[in-house]
């Protein structure tokens, strides 16, 4: 999220700029707030009552105001709340409210704060300002309680695909009824111009394991009163972190709705054996003081700098406390949510090296308890510096003391591609020289292996992973240029043929190497954004898939997919002991922009009893010596070999090859 958050800073208004810099001479003893122990805050609905429980220890009073819509109108009725144990204040509702919204406010310091819902609200009216009653119960979608997550067995397993939810549908080629909406990765059968598979069927046909979706959350910045007005956003804008973006579901008014479809989507993607991952931003929030957390309990949920200002590691004008009881204590209720009643299989953790380690280890324990297959990752870095200190923090270099959870590489990453800071550098597979090592360390996912040279890494000097779990391979991702037009830029001398091959060659080394696999949405068939770097709000003239690029690219899919059914189906590419990669990958004694190395499939439990597998980032084809023994070909030259496919006498530019025997 590096990129996007920092155009971020410059899009928020001068206004909110100015607020959050005001500093505090006199910071509150937080320490000293009581610490809510029941997990009962927020909306408890019966038919026969709603009862409200608030976390806001520093009130001098607090109230609950009613009201009959989602926006607009005077309140129906203003309800004094009860100071009650450890910080809360409580109300209830006596009869049936069901269908009516709510609001808190705080009266602190000689005046009433802003109205707003608690950080706990599960449903809202549209726009998210206002919290709404309502019975969960009632948004489950037919067979709901018949919903399985697919079959997963070891977090290397995973194939991941990062999606956003409007790219998946908005263009006119996706064939898809329900453009821009959660229902429209609920439809089959869905085709572009071609007749090709696009939607939720495309995503069956690659064979991808995960789908990680873009941040699906109630969000700031698309007004759902104007779903005819185009609009768009990433989403790293949080609102209500417990609530579906109103802007994907059908009718934003209605907050039952976008629950309903949401729960729709999954259940779609568990039909087609698809697990699903939430992309997930608790780091900070769009608003600062005038956000939900700061209007309940001003100051407590972000952190602080010494003279009293908020923090700023996230580049987005405040950073959350992960490490305050109530701030980790949200957050675990909040993903516990998402699991239990969204049957969500994963997250991704957005700047996740702002959140303290106890804080990770702890949503991971808990999570694992009720999902044991589930799978967690996130970004091990932050955009600037925090008050916290480094050794507490969930960051890249601290993954050995996570349990359970990965860190994205960039290591790997730039070395394929070349740095995303410095648009025009190359990387290993559009021709940079001394990427080897880098491209090493990336097989090995991060980890300890006797043949790499740490002191040639782009980046890491050493290794920082224990297991190769704590892994995400990837190329790239939403931030920064997509691969096609990061190739384009900084190979602008290649032809479009030979950056098609760089592409496959770079999506080969994802695919091929330890770890957990990602992908971005597209990529198998050369998606473009039309060289923007940050579309975090370019509108859908960049950012939609255009679907008839599978259509043009059909030869890339079709390598990406195979790609894919290999890794899944050859445990010697996803093995999950550090001590077994160390041992059963050695690498060959190439150079030049040659990396070879073969792997022990039998040590594995591979049907392939000795796998070789050779990168070459060169424009020309090198000769290469093969190891003694009967080999077979897989894949020679970027494709998928035949039955009696020759073994080929050199390897192919740009190019990828994997043999057997």
């Amino acid at each position: 999220m590096m990129s996007n958050v920092l155009n971020y800073r410059m899009a928020v208004s001068l206004f909110l700029i100015c607020l959050s810099m005001r500093a505090n001479s006199q910071t509150p003893d937080y320490a000293s707030y009581q610490v809510y122990a029941g997990t009962d805050l927020g909306l408890n609905y019966s038919p026969a009552k709603s009862s409200f429980r608030v976390w806001a220890p520093s009130a001098e009073r607090m109230q609950l105001s009613v009201y009959k819509d989602g926006i607009g109108g005077e309140p129906l009725k203003r309800v004094d709340m009860t100071r009650s144990e450890q910080g809360t204040w409580t109300a209830e509702l006596i009869g049936n409210e069901a269908g009516r919204f709510y609001t808190f406010r705080i009266f602190t310091g000689g005046a009433w704060l802003a109205e707003v819902p608690d950080p706990y609200a599960k449903m809202v009216g549209v726009n998210g300002r206002r919290g709404m009653i309502g019975d969960l119960n009632n948004t489950n979608p037919p067979g709901w309680e018949n919903d399985k997550s697919p079959a997963f067995k070891n977090a290397t397993d995973a194939v991941i695909y990062e999606l956003h939810v409007r790219d998946a549908s908005i263009h006119n080629s996706s064939g898809i009824s329900y453009k821009g909406k959660f229902k429209g990765l609920t439809e089959t059968g869905t085709r572009n111009s071609a007749g090709l598979s696009t939607g939720i069927e495309h995503l069956r046909e690659l064979g991808i394991t995960h789908v990680h979706l873009l941040p699906s959350y109630d969000f700031y910045t698309v007004d759902e009163t104007k779903p005819d007005v185009p609009q768009y956003n990433w989403g790293y804008d949080p609102l209500n972190y417990n609530v579906p973006e109103g802007s994907y579901s059908t009718n934003p008014m209605d907050g039952m709705t976008r629950i309903r479809e949401f729960k729709q989507l999954v259940q779609s993607l568990h039909r087609q054996g698809i697990r699903v991952v939430m992309d997930v931003v608790y780091n900070h929030t769009m608003l600062t003081e005038d956000s939900w957390f700061n209007q309940l309990v001003p100051g407590y949920y972000y952190r602080q700098n010494k003279d009293g200002s908020f923090s700023n590691a996230t580049a987005c004008n405040n950073e959350t406390a992960s490490e305050r009881p109530m701030m980790r204590k949200f957050m675990l209720e909040s993903v516990k949510h998402w699991v239990n009643e969204y049957h969500i299989d994963g997250f991704r953790f957005d700047l996740m090296g702002v959140h303290d380690i106890a804080t990770m280890n702890l949503i991971s324990e808990e999570l694992h308890r009720i999902k044991p297959d589930i799978l967690l990752y996130g970004e091990g870095w932050t955009a600037g510096a925090s008050p916290l200190p480094d050794s507490v923090r969930a960051l890249k270099k601290n993954v050995g003391q996570l349990h359970k959870i990965a860190v994205f590489s960039d290591d790997i990453r730039d070395g394929i591609k070349g740095s995303v800071f410095n648009h025009a550098e190359k990387g290993f597979a559009s021709g940079m020289k001394g990427m080897e090592e880098t491209i090493k360390f990336g097989i090995v996912a991060s980890m300890q292996h006797p043949q790499v040279d740490y002191s040639r890494v782009n980046y890491s000097k050493a290794p920082y992973a224990l297991d190769p779990a704590s892994v995400i391979s990837y190329c790239e991702c939403h931030d920064n240029h997509v691969l096609a037009d990061k190739l384009l830029i900084s190979a602008p001398e290649a032809s479009p043929a030979q950056r098609r091959e760089m592409q496959k060659l770079a999506l080969g080394i994802v695919l091929t190497s330890q770890g957990i696999s990602f992908l971005h949405a597209g990529t198998e068939f050369l998606r473009t954004k039309k060289g923007a770097e940050n579309s975090y709000n370019a509108g859908d003239s960049i950012n939609a898939i255009d679907w008839d690029m599978k259509t043009t690219n059909i030869d890339v899919f079709q390598y990406v997919q195979a790609l894919v059914a290999m890794r899944k189906a050859h445990p010697a590419f996803r093995m999950t002991d550090a001590a077994a990669i160390a041992s059963g990958i050695k690498f060959l004694d190439t150079k030049n922009n040659l990396v070879s190395f073969t792997i022990n499939g039998a040590a594995a439990g591979d049907t392939w009893k000795d796998i070789l597998v050779v990168y070459n980032g060169n424009p020309k084809a090198m000769p290469f010596t093969l190891p003694r023994g009967k080999w077979k070909t897989h894949i020679a030259g970027n494709r998928l070999a035949t039955k009696n496919s020759p073994l080929p006498p050199s390897v192919e530019p740009w190019s990828i090859m994997v043999l057997y025997r």
